[in-house]
This record gives C-alpha cells, structure tokens and sequence, in this order.
C-alpha cells in the first residue's frame, strides 16, 4: 500500500475555495483518499458533493455536537437519507463536547445517540469527536455495545468483529485509550502527535508509544491542528506525510511501515482504498519475513492464523504454500536486509526442508537467519531437528508465553505437556547449536511476564523478549 489515507479533513470548510488544488497538492505527497466529515445538514451535502467531483473522495454525514440543538427528528431523517449515498463511508462527526458546550450537554448526548442508532441502522461506522466529555461517552458507547452493533465484516474469513468506528483526533491517556479499543474503536491520529517538547513527550505520545500501530489511523482534521512545522497555520491533506513520520519515530518503523497499516486500517474501518493482496514475503524495517505456511501444530488463543491473518498491513492468508525457489526469488540478495526471518502465522518447521534450504541460500550469499517457532519442531518432525540448524540459523526466537505448564497449554491450544517439555528441550538445544537464542512472551491480562522472564534468564539461560499483542 504505498499511499496515504486522511481519514478525516473538512475540504467542506469555507477556508478551502480551491478544493481541485488541495486534492492534487495531497495526492503529490501520497494522499489518495480523503474523507470528509460533515457537522451539519449543509456542511454533510456538500461532504457528498465533494465526494461525487473527485474519485478519491469519500464522505461522512452527521451533527457535531457543537451543532446537536439543530438535529431534530426532521434533520436526523436526512442524516439517515444522506446515509445511503454510494460515496457515504460513515456517520460523523458526532460525540460530545463540553469544553465550549455550543449545546447544551442533554442535547449533545440525545444528538448523539440518535446518530449512533442511524448507524446501526444503515450498519456504517461512527466518527467520534470527544473533548473533555469522557465518563458520558463512555457510558455511551459501554451501553450502547451492549446491544446489538454489528457491522458487516470485511473478508468472508474474518473471524474478530468489525470495527466500529474511531475516536477522531485522539488526545487522550492510555487508560482511555485501552478502552476506546477494547469497545472496537480506532484512534485517530492528528497533528497533535507533532506537539511538544524534544525530551518531554506529550501525553499523546507517551499513548501512542505504548500502543500496537494496528489500533491507529491517521488525520489531518484539516483546515484544524497542522502539524509541526505548520503549527498555527491552515492545515491540509497534504500534511499527512509528517503525522506519519512522527508515528514512525516514537513507534521505532519506518514511515513506509506505518503508512501501509494505518492504511488497511482505513480500507478496513471505511472500505476506502484497496484489499491488500496475501504476501509469501514481507518487510517490516529492514527486516525481510518469510510466511512458509498458515499451518501450525499450536491453536493459540490470541492468533488470527484461520481469520485475517494480518501483520502490520500485509495480508498473510496465503491459498499456497511458497516453494523454496519462489522465497528465493523474493529474497535477491539478503544482504539487503537486516536478516531473513523464517516467520509468517504458521510454525515454520512443519516446513523444516524448506527452512533449511532457504537459510543455506541465505548464509551462503551473506546474509543471517532468524527463525522464530513455538519450538515444537522436534515433536513435529520426530527427531531431534536443532543440530540441523547449526551454521544456517543465525538466531531462534522461541515462543514461552507463560512460565506455567498448565496455562502455557491453554494459551497455546494444546491438550497435553508434550509440547511443553519439548519445548523447554529445544530451548536448551538451542543454547548449544544457535549463536542467538530468546524466549518471548506475549502481554496477556492474567499472565505474570515477570515470572516468565526469571524463567528464561534464570531457569534456561537465554535473553527474554515481551511481545505487546495486538488483538
């Protein structure tokens, strides 16, 4: 995906008299696809009409709550009639304000449950505006899920729910964040994150660092909040660009990374922009990821390996297995990477020849392996497979997740301590053969990752990494 998605920018605004000029000036700095909000009856028509000028325009419809004394039933109706455009992509911007309250507070709140109701109804997500208004909206929005909100899903295998909408121009603490997700909402990303000091981090910052870039999409809310080093001037789609390498920055990827996720996030959230297509291959930073296979001997609880099968924007649901010549093909020369990752959503050594082969391409051309496994290649495989990967194996990053046996089986879906046992066995192999070898652990609410890394360090004697989840 290389282009750029402002999810929400106010092109209707009276300041933009030239809407030809900002389209061409974004689609130069790789903004394809613009998203126009409306606050009002008015402003939503002409969201529609910009829409119906310019092919990569799309449109919200919607009351902001600076303007939810104007929706009666009668406006509301058309909110619901305007809904059914083609190019309508969403109901916003609608929320609560009670910073200026230009309405008054029950006005703001029946406006905007009327708005999430029309979108259950037409079965569009919401864009949400919040400031200073966080315990009603959550009630809200906590009451509202608790009925019946579901949206059509994206791809006939997707298996997690649809997403419902995003908290448009996000500015808050991570608590609020964390909740905002877990109802099924995106966070929007501004030009606020481009706000503060160099060695103070915003709060937003801090939010955005600590969170998996899967939960984000990206937003001028143009002619508002330009960007450093735009602060205090009319902002713009083409803007896009720096909110990105703002995000990449505090994230430790690369611009290239974030615009292709927060990308798909916008394909997946508002069906605007493309389907990405499945990859055998796949570079996040420098790094090159091999996706042998989506077959694996585990059943983790916090896997999408049988729905989206999603990483970082690339779509891992392969219909066929890579041959060992179509890998090296894609690979060229691995000196131009990092290192090659034997990886994807499946247990690569199920595929143990192909690794094999692959890796002595590799080594042989220069480059260094990785091999990242729930560490069950020898049960898999019926023999000890480790000392087959000295000298192709450059480092193993071995899947621990819980240094329990009992909830180890659990979280990886399997029914007896077989795999537990070999898998502690091929650790200690490891140690032997594989210059480099780690056990990681992924955050999950009820798992002592303490324990886990005094598990690996003391108990074994390898490095230990934490794996945020993205869910």
């Amino acid at each position: 995906m290389n282009y750029s998605v402002d999810t929400h920018s106010h092109l209707n605004h009276e300041k933009f008299t030239d809407a030809s000029r900002v389209i061409e000036e974004a689609k130069a700095a790789g903004v394809a696809y613009v998203i126009v909000p409306g606050w009002d009856l008015p402003s939503s028509e002409r969201a529609i009409e910009l829409a119906g000028n310019y092919d990569g325009v799309f449109a919200m419809v919607g009351f902001h709550p600076h303007d939810a004394s104007k929706a009666d039933h009668a406006a509301l109706d058309e909110i619901a009639r305007m809904s059914s455009h083609e190019k309508v992509v969403a109901i916003g911007e609608i929320g609560l304000d009670y910073h200026y309250n230009l309405s008054p507070p029950e006005e703001q709140r029946r406006a905007f449950e009327a708005q999430i109701e029309i979108a259950k109804s037409v079965r569009l997500p919401v864009s949400i505006h919040n400031r200073e208004s966080d315990s009603d909206l959550f009630e809200i929005l906590e009451r509202q899920s608790s009925g019946e909100w579901v949206l059509p899903k994206r791809f006939d295998y997707q298996i997690n729910p649809q997403p419902r909408g995003v908290l448009h121009s996000f500015n808050s603490s991570y608590d609020v964040a964390l909740r905002a997700i877990g109802l099924g909402f995106y966070l929007g990303i501004s030009g606020m994150i481009t706000f503060g000091k160099k060695n103070s981090p915003s709060e937003l910052q801090d939010t955005v660092r600590r969170i998996q870039p899967e939960h984000f999409i990206v937003e001028t809310d143009a002619p508002y909040l330009a960007p450093a080093p735009y602060r205090g001037s009319a902002n713009s789609p083409a803007y896009i660009p720096f909110i990105i390498d703002k995000i990449a920055e505090i994230q430790d990827l690369t611009a290239v990374d974030i615009r292709r996720i927060t990308s798909y996030n916008a394909y997946k959230l508002f069906g605007v922009g493309e389907a990405p297509t499945p990859r055998i291959t796949y570079q996040i930073r420098n790094s090159l990821y091999l996706n042998l296979t989506l077959r694996c001997d585990s059943d983790c609880i916090f896997c999408d390996r049988k729905g989206e099968a999603m990483v970082k924007g690339y779509n891992l649901h392969i219909e066929a297995e890579p041959s060992t010549e179509e890998l090296v093909r894609e690979i060229g020369d691995p000196k131009g990477f990092k290192e090659i990752v034997f990886c994807g959503y499946g247990e690569p050594t199920i595929r143990l020849q192909v690794v094999k082969d692959v890796a002595r391409y590799v080594k042989d051309n220069g480059g260094r392996t990785r091999l990242d496994t729930d560490g069950h290649g020898s049960i898999i495989n019926h023999r000890n497979i480790v000392p087959e990967l000295a000298g192709l194996i450059d480092a193993v990053s071995i899947s621990l997740n819980s240094a329990d046996p009992a909830e180890y089986g659990r979280l990886m879906g399997i029914g007896n301590g077989k795999q537990w046992d070999s898998m502690v066995e091929f650790t200690k192999e490891a140690k032997r053969y594989i210059p480099e070898v780690y056990m990681s652990a992924v955050g999950l609410n009820g798992v002592d990752v303490e324990k886990a890394r005094r598990f690996a360090e003391d108990e074994i004697g390898v490095r230990f990494r934490f794996r945020p989840l993205f869910k």
